[in-house]
């Protein structure tokens, strides 16, 4: 996966996704998330065809679109509870399992 490892890569998507040196299709994806993030009122159909636009897949808009809901869901319950949040040591740790094991094996069933 491209990122994993990279410092450099990771820190330029965090300043700005916009400019940071990803592909087209990950740019558009981001857009997308971050409108669904900030104004979910204001998405509609015509949100998603810049993705197809650039030849992001179906599947990949959709799972796209379920790990951000679910992270959206997981911070905003954080943010309810004063959830404990885990060292940096640890987030690297639980990035790596839920990059072997998938987030819709780490998921709720159903």
């Amino acid at each position: 996966m491209l990122g994993l490892g990279d410092a450099q890569l990771v820190a330029a998507v965090l300043a700005d996704w916009r400019t940071a040196p990803v592909h087209e299709k990950v740019r558009a994806t981001l857009g997308l998330l971050e409108k669904v993030t900030l104004s979910p009122s204001e998405v509609g159909p015509e949100d998603v065809e810049p993705l197809r636009a650039v030849g992001v897949s179906e599947q990949a808009i959709q799972e796209a679109l379920y790990v951000g809901f679910l992270f959206n869901v997981m911070d905003r319950l954080a943010d309810a509870f004063d959830f404990y949040f885990p060292s940096a040591q640890g987030f690297k740790q639980n990035g790596r399992l839920l990059y072997t094991v998938g987030y819709r094996t780490a998921s709720i069933p159903g």
